[in-house]
């Protein structure tokens, strides 16, 4: 997910489209507070690891 926010990101930079720079960064977030979930040893969806 981080992945792909990233790749919008610069999509979205470069073709200077405003939508795909605003989901990119809302997918990195979202995944970056995923991996944090992840990291503390909650449960993610029912899942020890989000990975």
């Amino acid at each position: 997910m981080i992945v792909l926010g990233v790749i919008l990101l610069l999509v979205g930079f470069i073709a200077k489209i405003s939508i795909l720079w605003t989901i990119g960064i809302v997918l990195v977030v979202i995944g970056l507070v995923l991996v944090l979930l992840g990291r503390t040893g909650r449960p993610v969806g029912g899942r020890a690891h989000y990975f």
